[in-house]
């Protein structure tokens, strides 16, 4: 599959079957972050998979109630450490080099014929003390996968034109 067709199929996914992940998919997505870059080369970004199911329904109400995050037959939680590096720009690295891995997580998924929702509202307070993840370790997002009920349609998105600029900004 084409990369920018893997990119136009990927949707938010918020209902799963009720189907196993084959090992050998969930290790080509964890393979996918494995292999994103980050900054400096630093590689300080984690997962934790979560195929326990108290566990998934735990996380989905550190979810802030997102039911579909427990009814996701996997869950992963993308964890960060040196927390601390500004990259030049001025940027802190950490959430840059984690988002990164995450989007390289979704599109594999996608090409396998999995679907993920990229959460961002949790407790991260409530995820850390569920998974026994160190103080210094940041949990960044969580990513349900599992095999999409229904495909939803596409959001729409702003035209190429109405994003892009040519050598300065214009706006």
């Amino acid at each position: 599959m084409d990369v920018l067709d893997v990119i136009q199929d990927r949707r938010s996914i918020r209902a799963f079957k009720y189907r196993t992940v084959e090992e050998d998919k969930i290790k080509r997505v964890l393979e996918a972050a494995r292999l994103s870059p980050s900054a400096k080369n630093l590689q300080e970004r984690f997962f934790i998979v979560v195929k326990d199911k108290a566990k998934r329904r735990a996380l989905a109400d550190a979810a802030h109630g997102q039911s579909f995050v427990g009814d996701a037959p996997v869950v992963i939680v993308a964890c960060a450490d040196n927390t601390d590096y500004t990259m030049p720009c001025g940027q802190l690295a950490y959430p840059i080099d984690t988002a990164i891995a995450v989007d390289h997580m979704t599109l594999q998924a996608v090409a396998d014929g999995l679907g993920t929702c990229w959460i961002g509202a949790f407790s991260e307070e409530r995820v850390k003390e569920l998974l026994n993840i160190p103080d210094q370790i940041r949990a960044v997002a969580l990513l349900p996968i599992g095999y999409p009920k229904d495909t939803p349609t596409r959001t729409p998105r702003k035209e190429l034109s109405e994003i892009t600029m040519q050598d300065k900004w214009v706006k």
